[in-house]
């Protein structure tokens, strides 16, 4: 594999031939590092983010992208997207990121087409085609929407390295999926069981946990990850964890002794 600098060429190469380019933006670690990129290579006025505002979107994630373009010196559109209509969503079958991604690239490409910029393109990196089940990449092929990071052959290690080099503020920023990932497929999602998790969820941030995951489960149980190393916290912090998702709504707070992973729910498809 390609060290990092061939890389780094490599994306920006495929970057300059673009000309002008719409980025899906989400402020996560890849698709922030991309926008810096991409305003490097192809200056201000050719490049523009755009943010989806949705239900599985927390209001602090789309502050944090608003932010984050306006410290890189970036365009910044907002769009809203309304998955919650599309009853394929709501079921939450095993294509449900397809169907939210088709949403997504549907309106991007809507901006991109109406203000003039060639391409759209997503913040996919090299390890996303490897690891777990991707069903909104089907999307992404399928609307033609490119992923230079992908085709750059950059890692997540790659990106958070460059990032720290470019004084990224997202360079550590813990990973994050949006809140329709926390539900088990086949349990219909809902604004009242979003907004229990992402409650659950800003609670959690205050704890001073690096990285984690509440998983929604029937009605009224919590599945709790962290990364193994943080398991004794969270013992730690058990009653006030106990009492604020008792608030919430939750009866039962579980601990995952396995631990946080990406795409956990995703396991029962292997079996």
């Amino acid at each position: 594999m390609e060290n990092i600098e061939n890389k780094s060429l490599k994306l920006k190469k495929i970057l300059r031939e673009m000309e002008s380019v719409a980025i899906a933006f989400s402020g996560g670690v890849d698709s922030t590092f991309l926008l810096k990129t991409a305003i490097d290579v192809l200056g201000e006025d050719n490049v523009l983010a755009v943010t989806s505002c949705a239900e599985t979107y927390p209001s602090e994630e789309e502050k944090e992208a608003k932010k984050l373009a306006h410290e890189i010196g970036a365009r910044h559109h907002l769009i809203h997207t309304t998955e919650l209509d599309n009853e394929n969503f709501v079921k939450n079958d095993q294509k449900r990121c397809y169907y939210c991604k088709k949403e997504l690239f549907s309106e991007v490409i809507k901006v991109a087409e109406k203000k003039g910029y060639n391409y759209v393109l997503d913040g996919s990196n090299y390890d996303d085609h490897l690891h777990d089940y991707r069903p909104g990449m089907q999307a992404a092929r399928e609307m033609e929407v490119k992923s230079p990071l992908k085709e750059a052959e950059m890692t997540k290690d790659d990106i958070r390295a460059l990032s720290k080099e470019y004084n990224l503020p997202t360079w550590n920023k813990p990973a994050f999926a949006c809140l329709s990932s926390r539900f088990p497929y086949g349990d219909e999602i809902t604004i009242d069981k979003l907004e229990m998790v992402d409650q659950a969820e800003k609670f959690m941030r205050t704890l001073e946990i690096s990285q984690f995951r509440v998983r929604h489960h029937d009605r009224n149980t919590a599945r709790i990850e962290v990364m193994p190393e943080e398991l004794p916290l969270l013992v730690e912090k058990r009653a006030k964890i106990v009492n604020k998702f008792k608030d919430i709504g939750y009866t039962y707070i579980t601990i995952d002794l396995e631990g946080y992973r990406s795409g956990s729910m995703n396991e029962v498809l292997s079996k």
